[in-house]
């Protein structure tokens, strides 16, 4: 049997041990997880997994750079007349969508952070970045001051938001979808409130 090329065993590799991690994080809380553990759950040696990633950090965001690009694979099939609104209200339900198959290990790695700020600053610097890719995935300017102000303030509607999935249990969602609806009208009346006029066939107001 033909063997996979190379780079592609080095993206299944990585893809092993950020399942791995999560799997551990859910069982046994992010604190207690080491990269001993994580090799040895895919099967892969101590020095292969640190080849692959650094540390549990690094696995981390390798987590959530798969997401963005999950996310942004999915393209932006827009409806003719959707605001701005309504196109990131979709965006970043379909963020928490890839998130799910990880809920509840994701559930224990954000608990466990509260204990690192260090690591935390660096995963909230992170979800900037991420929502900078988001606000350009649906045409909404995320360059220059008001675009860092923008994505800012995504950060904090999906953070909130973020807060109410983990402990939505309905299938319909309702409880998470109700939360980022609402972050995203009030973050619209503030723009209308700071920025007057703006929001009008401005492609990157929100």
């Amino acid at each position: 049997m033909a063997r996979k090329p190379k780079s592609k065993r080095k993206v299944a590799a990585k893809d092993a041990l950020i399942n791995a991690a999560l799997v551990l994080a859910a069982r046994d809380g992010w604190r207690h997880v080491t990269m001993a553990a994580i090799a040895e759950e895919t099967g892969l040696s101590l020095a292969e997994a640190l080849t692959a990633f650094a540390d549990k950090n690094e696995i981390l965001a390798g987590f959530f750079w798969r997401v963005d690009q999950a996310v942004l694979a999915g393209g932006n099939k827009a409806d003719v007349g959707e605001t701005p609104r309504d196109r990131l209200f979709d965006i970043l339900m379909r963020r928490l969508d890839a998130l799910t198959p990880h809920k509840a290990g994701l559930a224990a790695v954000l608990y466990d952070l509260r204990r690192e700020p260090m690591s935390a600053l660096c995963h909230l610097m992170r979800l900037n970045g991420s929502m900078r890719m988001m606000l350009d995935a649906v045409s909404i300017n995320s360059s220059g001051p008001c675009g860092g102000l923008r994505a800012k303030g995504l950060a904090v509607i999906y953070a909130n938001t973020l807060r109410v999935w983990l402990d939505d249990e309905g299938l319909d969602q309702a409880a998470t979808m109700a939360a980022l609806d609402r972050g995203l009208i009030q973050a619209e009346r503030l723009m209308r409130l700071f920025l007057p006029g703006r929001l009008k066939g401005d492609p990157g107001a929100i």
